[in-house]
């Protein structure tokens, strides 16, 4: 697996865990509902600025979102 797929991987765990659906967190996060998609695909190389804010609208540190099962 490479890395936008654990980090798309990441996204999905966190989202389902917290409830919310993409429209949802891409709402939340000022993104596009497609991008959200294609980060969760492993499909998009996603910024470090977006990243962050994924991480607050879902509730981790950065340090916790890196932490991969």
């Amino acid at each position: 697996m490479d890395i936008k797929q654990a980090v798309g991987k990441r996204i999905k765990e966190l989202r389902n865990k917290l409830g919310v659906s993409q429209e949802e967190l891409a709402a939340m996060v000022e993104l596009d509902r497609t991008y959200i998609t294609s980060v969760e695909r492993g499909k998009r190389n996603i910024s470090i600025v977006n990243i962050e804010k994924l991480a607050t609208a879902l509730n981790v540190s950065l340090s916790e979102f890196f932490t991969f099962e």
